[in-house]
């Protein structure tokens, strides 16, 4: 979904709110076909934006061959494998500042761009797709020992059914784990058609196989029996901060650490995601 409507803020009136929604409801009912491929084209482009990080010494770019357009990928270290995702209209320049730390710390950071955004191919962007990116990233790699998600890649690695996933710890950066209401709220706060928006919604399940209902990352969390930390900004604006608390009140394996002042994605480079990081590996030396 475009910048201009999944980070839209609400308000009590907007006349271009309204103004959208009568020209997409009349846009849908005169002529069908073409409605539904400008909205696809509309809420389903992401924005490729590059955060300004410097680019750490050493780093290294391949491609992964993917249904969606090939990815891809950014490795800077040796070691086993922590495996990063972005969100929505995101990419791995906002990972930069991480990675240098997961590989000074004897892992190899492996991000990627999803389809659509970053340097990767594709043109559109939704959760099956970033579902089936993120299985094709973990197929062509060996030795996945974390992963690190921010905002709807969090959703997607929860959505995710891959073996090589299911027991390894996970760093959830201000996770969107609402993702059916998120997602929801945010086309009726655009005032975009809910009929035109059910059509677009309704090619991309018969495509993909993959019902709206049955995304439920929340209840994906609560069953998973891995180590979890989410750390969250308390005023974030995008990603519901209340559903990390609950979610973490919830399973014994979820750890939330709030933070103040960094919003949805400065969050990504804190101190306190680096030191999630060290308290998962930590954890995970104790064990063995």
């Amino acid at each position: 979904m475009s910048n201009k409507i999944y980070f839209n803020t609400p308000s009590r009136f907007s006349l271009k709110r309204s103004l959208v929604n009568v020209s997409t409801r009349l846009h849908h009912t005169l002529a069908r076909g073409h409605a539904i491929k400008t909205a696809k084209k509309l809420l389903l482009t992401p924005v490729r934006i590059k955060v300004k990080n410097v680019e750490p010494q050493g780093m290294v770019r391949g491609k992964v061959p993917c249904s969606e357009g090939a990815l891809t990928t950014f490795t800077l270290g040796k070691g086993p494998v922590w495996l990063i995702t972005h969100g929505w209209s995101g990419s791995t320049t906002q990972f930069y500042p991480l990675m240098e730390h997961i590989a000074q710390q004897g892992f190899t950071a492996l991000a990627f761009d999803y389809a659509g955004h970053g340097e990767s191919e594709g043109q559109f962007g939704h959760l099956p797709a970033f579902v089936n990116a993120l299985d094709a990233m973990v197929d062509s790699c060996d030795n996945i020992v974390g992963i690190v998600a921010h905002s709807m890649g969090s959703a997607a690695v929860l959505e995710s059914k891959h073996q090589k996933l299911t027991q390894v710890p996970l760093l959830l950066v201000a996770p969107v784990l609402n993702y059916l209401e998120n997602l929801m709220m945010a086309v009726q706060r655009s005032g975009f058609s809910i009929k035109l928006f059910n059509d677009v919604i309704s090619e991309i399940e018969q495509q993909y196989r993959y019902p709206l209902q049955s995304i439920n990352p929340q209840q994906y969390l609560i069953e998973r029996q891995s180590p979890t930390i989410i750390v969250h900004d308390k005023a974030d604006k995008f990603a519901n901060f209340s559903i990390s608390e609950q979610l973490t009140e919830q399973s014994q394996w979820v750890n939330l650490k709030e933070v103040e002042g960094y919003g949805h994605n400065r969050v990504m480079k804190s101190d306190e995601v680096m030191q999630a990081f060290e308290q998962l590996v930590e954890n995970a030396a104790l064990k063995k």
